[in-house]
């Protein structure tokens, strides 16, 4: 019998967000009998301790930064008694810190673009490092990966020589089921049942917007007095956030919480899910959140309106003032159970029909056996 095929993954972080979590799912849908995944982070967190529960090798090299020379020769040094057939980087930092390692040991680089490091609200000098900084990555991996359609024709509009092959996000369609999740999160919280939860679970960090979405929310509660808003996640904006709270003098209507790990039954305690990025590749808290059937609002950026049909399965906003359009909309789902209802349930099937996390991982799995058969 034929031995697994070691390939290295590697992610930036161990914290959780939207590659680390399409990573978790890539790794309990992989293959064992034909590959044996090896995973390298570049700081610790939940997410390496979920790795390492499920048997999977898990390496720690510290770096914050994306080509972090430094470090280069740590990562070689590492990979090099594993004769590694193919490397699989998830994001910049990923990718820019595995080119020197790929190139130097002859190994078949694959990068997934878990969206684009550049983004038009960034300072000129900033965007067009980013924009030679992915043009360099994209060019030297042996295949790029997009996660969504709208993320590769971003990409193609900053680097016109871009090339990828577009394999979706999915999710464990069985693990975010709302006929099957149940939930005491509300109790746990001391949130009432009579309220509107309205859900945030993300990253606390600018790309993901969470005080926006404080400010939308105290809009929202001026007209409504029956809402709370249940924020679920870390990051550098989180202290941030719990300020503002107070500053809005919101703090009575607002919950915190460190990340979890029973997004379902948090999910299942919701009654709408936000999600106001300023960009996205193609965002599995989103879709996650659609799976357990429950309205959603997006703001109208890559991916997310890839995901989201406004009006038919979720809300998507946009315009010069994207706080007092949020608040509008909350205040229209709030109001509207039956809307919600019928938004949550078409979501649930758009789902479960586009996305699963098996489908994807087969996918993925093609593109590594056709680079493999090459080299």
């Amino acid at each position: 019998m034929n031995q697994p095929i070691n390939i290295l993954q590697c992610i930036r972080q161990g914290q959780v967000g939207g590659g680390e979590t399409h990573l978790l799912s890539l790794m309990e849908n992989i293959d064992r009998n034909k590959y044996n995944p090896v995973v390298l982070s570049f700081t610790e967190g939940p997410m390496v301790d979920a790795l390492r529960k499920m048997g999977i090798h898990t390496e720690v090299i510290y770096t914050e930064k994306p080509f972090d020379v430094s470090i280069w020769g740590k990562v070689a040094a590492f990979a090099k008694p594993y004769k590694f057939a193919l490397i699989h980087a998830h994001g910049t930092r990923a990718a820019s810190n595995l080119l020197w390692t790929a190139k130097r040991q002859h190994i078949p680089l694959v990068y997934t673009v878990h969206g684009w490091s550049f983004h038009k609200e960034q300072s000129p000098l900033v965007f067009n490092l980013r924009v030679m900084g992915e043009r360099l990555i994209t060019k030297l991996s042996s295949t790029n990966i997009s996660v969504s359609k709208s993320n590769q024709e971003s990409g193609r509009q900053e680097i016109s020589s871009f090339q990828s092959v577009v394999i979706n996000n999915g999710i464990d369609q069985l693990k975010f089921n709302p006929a099957t999740v149940t939930s005491t999160v509300r109790q746990e919280l001391n949130i009432p049942d009579n309220v509107t939860l309205i859900g945030f679970v993300a990253r606390f960090t600018e790309h993901k917007q969470p005080l926006l979405l404080l400010r939308a929310f105290a809009k929202a509660l001026a007209q409504n007095t029956q809402l709370h808003l249940l924020m679920v996640g870390e990051g550098d904006q989180r202290l941030e956030g719990e300020a503002l709270a107070k500053q809005l003098g919101i703090q009575e209507h607002v919950t915190f919480s460190n990340f979890r790990a029973d997004v379902p039954q948090v999910l299942a305690a919701i009654d709408v899910y936000v999600l106001p990025s300023i960009w996205e590749g193609l965002p599995i808290g989103l879709l996650e959140a659609m799976a357990m059937a429950k309205a959603v609002i997006g703001t109208n950026v890559d991916g997310t309106r890839e995901i989201i049909r406004h009006t038919q399965n979720g809300l998507l906003v946009q315009g010069a003032d994207i706080a007092s359009s949020l608040a509008e909309s909350i205040c229209q789902l709030a109001a509207q159970p039956q809307l919600r209802d019928a938004l949550g349930q078409q979501a649930r099937a758009d789902i479960i029909h586009d996305f699963s996390a098996a489908e994807m991982t087969r996918q993925i799995e093609q593109v590594y056996q056709s680079l493999i058969s090459k080299n």
